[in-house]
Order: C-alpha cells, then structure tokens, then sequence
C-alpha cells in the first residue's frame, strides 16, 4: 500500500471541534481493515527488535494504535489519561497548549524502572502532549524506546 493510498483513507474535516482547525478524521481508515492493519504493521516492524515491554498510548486516539501496537509486539498497553479520568494513584504532568495549560495522568505503578516504552499517539502537532508523555515514563523510571505516530502535520 502506498503512502499516498493511505492519505486518502484520512477525512479532513474544516472548522472542527473549532473554527480555524483542521481535523483528521482516522475513522475513515481505521473501518478499512486491510489499510489499519498496513499501518499497525508498518509500525511494529520498525520495534520489533527493540524488546518493547509496554506501549504507552495518549489518550484518546492513541489507544486504538497503541492496544494494536501491544497486541503485535506482544507488549502490555498503559493507558495515560487526562486528570480526573484513571482511579487510584496517579502521577501528573502539566504541559503547555497553544492556549493554556493542561495535564496527563498515569497510574504511579503502571511503569516499573528500566522497563522498555515505546509511546504512540495518532497525531503529532507542536509535540507537546508526546514531550508531556515522555516525561510520565521517564519519572516512572521507563526506558523511552521510541515514539511513533501516524500523521504528522
């Protein structure tokens, strides 16, 4: 499957959730199975060898790349969450946005030191919420493998 093929499977929806954004609507390629296993499979070949323990997925899109990734490279999945949406203990990170702050949450057990994380999200923008990510795994004690996505704007 070409790289092209691939953009075309993704809906750019004008003015969504906000007047002036782009949205990427994946749902038009995640329905197309042979074109989400293409990308699922493209990217766990690149980790194979890296021994990935855990795939860390960005809420909430990055859950749907990320159980898969775990799944092919028979890896267990941690979610990260915004505040207020996991039980228990968590630890927290704040980072900027374009307007504002906001923050991520893990599970303070979720992580055990030295275990290998390679974090995935749908999309990256400025790399603000991946760079917040990145710092949860690392407080943790994780081994920051490498870092995938599907589209890059």
């Amino acid at each position: 499957m070409e790289i092209a093929e691939l953009k075309g499977k993704i809906r750019d929806i004008k003015d969504f959730p906000t007047e002036g954004i782009l949205f990427k609507d994946i749902t038009t390629l995640l329905k197309d199975g042979p074109a989400f296993r293409y990308v699922i499979d493209a990217i766990a070949s690149r980790y194979q060898k890296e021994r990935v323990d855990l795939v860390v997925g960005i809420e909430s899109r990055g859950f749907i790349f990320g159980g898969a990734l775990a799944h092919q490279l028979k890896a267990g999945f941690v979610p990260v969450r915004k505040l207020g949406k996991l039980p228990g203990k968590t630890i927290e990170v704040e980072y900027e946005l374009e307007y504002g702050r906001d923050a991520l949450a893990v599970h303070e057990d979720a992580i055990k030191a030295g275990q290998r994380v390679l974090a995935v999200d749908d999309l990256l923008a400025t790399g603000g919420t991946m760079a917040a990510t990145l710092r949860l795994i690392r407080q943790l004690g994780g081994s920051v493998v490498g870092v995938a996505f599907m589209i890059e704007l």
